[in-house]
């Protein structure tokens, strides 16, 4: 394969690290580990506060493998962001379901709204980082590594393409998990 991981990061519910490495957050309060995990990165990006879990998620895994590259912020053409998860955007269609469901208390919720389909993930990640690449978001049964690494291998295969985010990104019902990987072109 042409391609190799450069770094990686796993964040779930409880736990960030880095290439395997434990990285240190400060205590949070319970159900509050991706914001302390947010403020633990010191990342400047007000936009956060508005995203549901699974946004919130994706965009923490993307900054604990991007915070020390250089350059940042810099319009790219040449990142693709990758991601796979099983249950979509549910965790947040629920919510959502919520201020729709009675007659008499309909209000439907356009905070929520903007969060139910789940490339807003991808989209998050690009805007903040300029990335300007092939950017989708595939709903799969079970997380299949192959499968994934194939999708990774099809991005590649645009001759513009230099670097991928490739990320399991799963939220539902108050457990999230997310493994994400930055693959280069060798």
């Amino acid at each position: 394969m042409p391609y190799a991981v450069k770094k990686y990061s796993h964040v779930t519910d409880k736990q960030a690290s880095v290439n395997g490495k434990p990285f240190p957050v400060a205590a949070a309060e319970s159900g509050q580990f991706l914001t302390a995990l947010y403020r633990s990165l010191k990342v400047d990006y007000p936009k956060f506060f508005k995203m549901d879990a699974l946004s919130k998620l994706g965009f923490l895994a993307s900054e604990l493998i991007l915070m020390d590259e250089q350059p940042r912020f810099t319009p790219r053409e040449d990142v693709a962001i990758i991601c796979f998860n099983r249950s979509s955007s549910l965790d947040t269609d629920v919510a959502y379901q919520a201020t729709i469901q009675h007659e008499e208390s309909y209000y439907p919720s356009p905070s929520a709204f903007v969060y139910t389909l789940p490339n807003i993930v991808t989209g998050e990640i690009a805007i903040r980082n300029k990335f300007f690449g092939e950017t989708s978001f595939y709903v799969c049964r079970e997380r299949d590594a192959q499968q994934m690494s194939q999708t990774v291998e099809q991005a590649f295969c645009d001759k513009h393409t230099r670097m991928a985010l490739a990320a399991w990104v799963e939220c539902f019902e108050g457990t999230c998990e997310a493994f994400m990987e930055l693959v280069e072109r060798r």
